[in-house]
């Protein structure tokens, strides 16, 4: 046996991946599915019955977790489909910078400044207004496939 050491690059994720293979006869609506490689939220699932050549085939219309696009797919139902692992995280807003960032506090108690204010105007103005107003604000963060954007926020008081 060698006396060298064995150095390895390490992953920030530890390898986990992205996605996990699920049947596609499984997926329901309101699940999670990638369709043309985007996380998405399933809004409607249709199975036609078997053919002639055997495969009963799932029809799956959904909208992108990030820019609300809709996309469709249609995959045999025995078949595996790729389903996004996806995280929702709260953290506490600090401040807005003026070039559209948001800087959060997280758990322990660092800061998180990579985030952009989300274009979703309802949401936009509501945390544009509380942080003008003085408001405690936490902000719920989703997660996946790499992505992350604010998508809901929450008033827990004045400061």
């Amino acid at each position: 046996m060698s006396d060298e050491e064995h150095h390895f690059e390490s992953k920030a994720d530890a390898g986990a991946s992205k996605t996990y293979p699920q049947q596609a006869g499984t997926i329901r609506k309101n699940g999670y599915i990638v369709i043309k490689g985007r996380p998405c939220k399933v809004v409607e699932v249709s199975t036609s019955k078997t053919g002639k050549h055997g495969h009963a085939k799932c029809h799956f219309v959904a909208i992108d977790i990030f820019n609300g696009k809709k996309l469709e797919d249609i995959v045999p139902s025995s078949h595996n489909c790729d389903v996004p692992h996806v995280n929702r995280t709260e953290f506490q807003l600090i401040d807005i910078s003026e070039d559209g960032f948001v800087s959060l506090l997280t758990e322990n108690g660092q800061t998180k400044d990579d985030l952009r204010l989300p274009t979703d105007e309802n949401l936009l103005t509501q945390i544009k207004e509380g942080f003008a107003a003085g408001k405690d604000l936490v902000v719920t963060v989703m997660s996946a496939m790499g992505e992350e954007q604010l998508c809901a926020l929450k008033d827990i008081g004045p400061k």
